[in-house]
C-alpha cells in the first residue's frame, strides 16, 4: 500500500506533452467563455455555476445524436440582494418567470423561494441563441450557510460534484473545500471496510439523493452512476485533496497506483477511534439529526461532538443506518420544498413540462 500525501504517482498521473496540455488549455477556455456567455445578459451576480449533464456528458447522453434532445445548462447563481435582483431580472426579462409570479415583482419571488422553498427559485427553459438554459438565483449567505452546514444539503450537495465555476467573487470554490471533506467523511461512514474507487464516488454523490422524494417517481434510477461514470476525472480531481488529507492520517488504504482503475479496492480502519473521528467532522446540521436520533444533547464544541459520537457508534442500530438517516431526513425535507416551490414559481404549463421530462427519463431507466 502507499501513502497517497507522499507518493504522487499514487494518482496514476502521466505525464503530457507541452502541446496537449495547450490544447486541452485552449478547449477549456473556449468551454467556460461559451457557458459564460448567457450570463452577461442578466444583472450582476456574485457566484455562478454550471452543472449537470449538459456540462458533463453522462453515458447513453450523446449531444451530437440527431435522435436525442441537446440538454439543458444547468446554473446557480449566487447574488447579494435576491430581492433586487429579481426585481431588476423582471424588468429585463420578465419571459424567464411565469407571468403570475412576474406580476407580484421580485419581493414575491424571493419569498416564494425563501419560505416555501430551500432559498432557490429556477427559471428553465430560457431560451438563449441555440441553447435553452435553467438558472437558479439563491443569496449568498443562504447558499454558504448551506455549504458550511448542511441545512437544506442542497446547493452543497450540488457542490459535492464535479461543477464549472464561471463567476467567483466569493471564493466559494475555495470555502467549498470543507464541504469536500465532510462529504468524504460522510461516505467513509456509510461504506465497508473494502470497497472500490468507484464506490466512493457514487456514495458521495448519492448523498444529497438519499430521500429526495423526486427519486421515487421523476428521477433516473440509474443518475447517481452515469454521472459517476461520466465524471470520473473530475470526481478524482475534486476529492484528490481530500482523499490525501483521510490517507495520510493511516485512516484509508488506497492501492499502490489510485485512480487508474475505477475498480481497484480501498481499505478503511474500521476501528472506533477512527470512525469517531469521522463522526466529528460532519457538518452541524447533521450532528444536530444524530443527537436528536440518540436523545443526546446537541453541542457544538469538541466535546459534545464526541458525546454525539459515542452515542451514535454505541447504538443498537449501527452508524451507517444512522447517519443515512439522518442525512436522508434532511434531504427528504427539503427535496419536498423545493419541488412544492418549483411548481409555484415554474406555472403550471413549464412546470408539467419539466416534470413530463423528468418522468419519461425516469420511467426508460427502469425498463
Amino acid at each position: 500500500m502507499s501513502n497517497a500525501e507522499t507518493d504522487p504517482d499514487v494518482w496514476g498521473n502521466n505525464a503530457v506533452s507541452a502541446l496537449e496540455f495547450l490544447k486541452e488549455k485552449k478547449k477549456e477556455e473556449e468551454l467556460v467563455d461559451n457557458l459564460t456567455a448567457p450570463l452577461s445578459d442578466l444583472p450582476r451576480i456574485d457566484c455562478a455555476f454550471a452543472y449537470g449533464s449538459g456540462v458533463f456528458p453522462q453515458p447513453d447522453n450523446n449531444h451530437t445524436s440527431p435522435t436525442k434532445e441537446v440538454p439543458m445548462v444547468d446554473y446557480i447563481l449566487g447574488v447579494s440582494s435576491p430581492v433586487e435582483w429579481h426585481s431588476q431580472n423582471i424588468q429585463q426579462h420578465p419571459n424567464h418567470y411565469s407571468s403570475w409570479l412576474a406580476y407580484f415583482g421580485g419581493d414575491f419571488v424571493t419569498s416564494v423561494a425563501e419560505n416555501v422553498g430551500v432559498g432557490v427559485h429556477f427559471n428553465a427553459f430560457v431560451p438563449w441563441h441555440n441553447k435553452t438554459i435553467k438558472y437558479g438565483v439563491i443569496g449568498t449567505e443562504t447558499l454558504l450557510r448551506d455549504v458550511s452546514t448542511w441545512q437544506r444539503l442542497y446547493i452543497s450537495g450540488r457542490l459535492q460534484k464535479p461543477v464549472r465555476y464561471l463567476v467567483d467573487h466569493i471564493c466559494l470554490e475555495e470555502l467549498n473545500e470543507s464541504n469536500l471533506q465532510s462529504a468524504l467523511c460522510a461516505a467513509l461512514l456509510l461504506l465497508p471496510s473494502e470497497f472500490s474507487e468507484e464506490d466512493l464516488y457514487a456514495t458521495i454523490c448519492g448523498l444529497s439523493y438519499t430521500g429526495d422524494v423526486r427519486m421515487f417517481f421523476a428521477e433516473d434510477k440509474n443518475k447517481v452512476r452515469k454521472i459517476v461514470q461520466g465524471s470520473a476525472s473530475k470526481f478524482q480531481d475534486l476529492y484528490r485533496g481530500s482523499i490525501s488529507n483521510v490517507a495520510s492520517t493511516g485512516a484509508l488504504q488506497l492501492p499502490t497506483v489510485f485512480g487508474a482503475d475505477l475498480q481497484s479496492r480501498v481499505f478503511q480502519d474500521d476501528s472506533m477511534s477512527s470512525r469517531s473521528s469521522l463522526l466529528s467532522s460532519l457538518p452541524s446540521s447533521i450532528m444536530q439529526q444524530l443527537a436528536y436520533r440518540t436523545g443526546t444533547k446537541f453541542d457544538s464544541t469538541t466535546a459534545g461532538y464526541s458525546e454525539i459520537s459515542e452515542a451514535v457508534l454505541c447504538s443498537k442500530e449501527g452508524h451507517a443506518k444512522m447517519v443515512r438517516r439522518a442525512i436522508s431526513s434532511v434531504v427528504r425535507a427539503s427535496s419536498f420544498r423545493q419541488m412544492v416551490s418549483g411548481f409555484l414559481a415554474a406555472g403550471g404549463i413549464n412546470a408539467g413540462q419539466y416534470v413530463a421530462q423528468k418522468v419519461i427519463k425516469a420511467w426508460r431507466s427502469r425498463q
